[in-house]
């Protein structure tokens, strides 16, 4: 942390304005907000994907780049020490390395930030400069205008990030139309997932009241079978004993979490989620009263009536009437 305190204020002002991950003030929904408005203005979009990104950053390349911002020799022996720092396996050998940085260290994301703004940034801002691009880490989106500009761009990246010793995934990396009511090219890929979030034609209506279909990001299905795993997980029908304010006072700040990040955009996508949760949480109600006995009906009239006399029980409840 000390050296990312001592290198970081460097290198902030020379990253690009569209690199958006792991760096003060910007977050991923700036990310997602510029995305958005661009696939309003560029029919086209790259979708990348780096493979094995932060296990195969190549250490000499890094260490170039540290040294072009800082001379400081204290701050550069331990970036080499940590890069090279040998990994312990599960059976106890030490296992050198070459390449990558430190999962999970604090350090990680500055550095990787650094290595893919001289790779990737300041490529594009030289070679294509009139092109858009968001990126967060490795996660990168780039707006093309034209089919054969999108084609003729996955070809030179590729030959970019093999240069810098990375490779492009052939069958992640993907080429999508941004289709909407006024695009009616046919092309079989018009969908892409970015940061937790799926860009796909949608229905939307206008200030007038009128439907119409537009290109915007919602909850991706990846995104939102992994919250209805999570709340599987949580066995509420095992804790009978446990009271519903009690439930509520627990699920809540998990639920406000996701809301605030997948109900920027869209939110009617996440009330499926909802829908989950109410789920087990009748299943739970079944076992706690046992007047419900197996009733189905029963239980969800109950559950009707509890919301009606508390909305403000439960944040997705609240989420939901905010509409």
């Amino acid at each position: 942390m000390v050296v990312k305190d001592a290198l970081e204020p460097i290198l902030e002002p020379c990253f690009h304005a569209d690199s958006y991950g792991y760096r003060p003030r910007r977050s991923a929904h700036d990310a997602l907000a510029a995305a958005r408005q661009r696939c309003w203005h560029a029919d086209w979009v790259l979708d990348v994907d780096i493979k094995g990104f932060f296990d195969n950053i190549d250490h000499d390349l890094l260490m170039k780049a540290v040294r072009k911002h800082t001379d400081c020799k204290w701050v550069v022996l331990y970036i080499e020490r940590w890069l090279t720092a040998p990994v312990q396996m599960p059976d106890g050998c030490n296992h050198a390395r070459d390449r990558g940085t430190p999962q999970g260290g604090v350090i990680s994301p500055l550095l990787a930030n650094l290595f893919l703004h001289y790779a990737f940034d300041m490529w594009m801002a030289r070679k294509f400069p009139v092109l858009k691009f968001e990126r967060y880490a490795d996660d990168v989106v780039i707006h093309c205008y034209s089919l054969k500009q999108a084609t003729m761009l996955r070809e030179r990246l590729k030959e970019r990030l093999a240069v810098c010793k990375l490779e492009m995934s052939p069958s992640k990396t993907k080429i999508v139309y941004c289709k909407d009511g006024n695009r009616t090219e046919n092309y079989p890929v018009f969908s892409f997932d970015f940061l937790g979030y799926t860009f796909r034609p949608r229905k939307a209506h206008s200030k007038e009241g009128e439907m119409f279909l537009s290109f915007l990001p919602a909850i991706s299905s990846k995104a939102a079978k992994a919250i209805r795993q999570r709340v599987r997980d949580w066995k509420l029908y095992l804790r009978p004993q446990t009271s519903l304010q009690e439930i509520a006072a627990w699920v809540n700040p998990i639920m406000q979490g996701w809301m605030n990040y997948y109900g920027r955009y869209y939110r009617s996508a996440l009330y499926p989620v909802f829908a989950h949760l109410d789920f087990h949480l009748m299943k739970w109600a079944k076992l706690k009263l046992k007047r419900l006995g197996r009733s189905f009906r029963r239980t969800h009239v109950w559950m009707g009536r509890v919301r009606h006399r508390r909305p403000s029980l439960f944040v997705h409840w609240r989420f939901a009437q905010a509409r």
